[in-house]
């Protein structure tokens, strides 16, 4: 990955939920501890925010170089291009958990910012993240592979679909074990 690059959870729950939680693991997994940066999480709890401080670094959003940042809307006009991402150092994502329909409240964020967009499809945090990551390090989104659902099966007889657009890396959708875990036990 190009150095100096930082990605910018931007979390807008309005508290930690576990499955932002493991995503945000995932992330941490996907760009390293050292380059993640969580910013709007002054609502959080300290056991939320030092669960947090274990995978990347926490931040006010006005200490980051806004100049050198860029936002990633799916509403935005632009598609994020690897010339474009050279003029950024900050990449912003919105830490939303999403919904089918999307409620678009990435738009909310009241930032400064450009906004690109990665498509116009939903994607989960972390697979937004590495996409961009990608994009960053010269991948074209026509380079990448994508599948708009995924099901996982919780058991005989019963899948649960997720509506969101998934980047396949080594033949399969990008999703973390520990969300399918959770997705396994929980009571849907």
């Amino acid at each position: 990955m190009k150095e100096n690059k930082k990605f910018v959870i931007y979390h807008f729950e309005p508290e930690l939920y576990e499955w932002s939680f493991l995503e945000y693991k995932n992330i941490s997994r996907i760009v390293g501890k050292d380059n993640l940066i969580f910013v709007n999480v002054d609502k959080l709890n300290k056991d939320d925010t030092d669960k947090l401080k274990g995978i990347g670094n926490i931040s006010g959003v006005r200490d980051i170089n806004l100049e050198r940042s860029c936002l990633l809307d799916p509403e935005a006009d632009e598609l994020l291009t690897y010339d474009k991402a050279k003029n950024f150092d900050y990449f912003i994502f919105g830490g939303i958990l999403g919904n089918n329909p999307a409620e678009k409240r990435t738009e909310k964020i009241n930032l400064d910012v450009k906004r690109f967009n990665i498509g116009k499809k939903q994607f989960p945090t972390d697979n937004a993240v590495f996409v961009v990551k990608e994009i960053i390090n010269g991948k074209n989104m026509n380079d990448m592979k994508f599948v708009d659902k995924i099901s996982i099966s919780v058991e005989p007889n019963l899948d649960i679909d997720l509506d969101f657009r998934y980047v396949v890396v080594d033949g399969k959708p990008l999703i973390s074990k520990e969300v399918i875990d959770l997705i396994k036990r929980s009571n849907f």
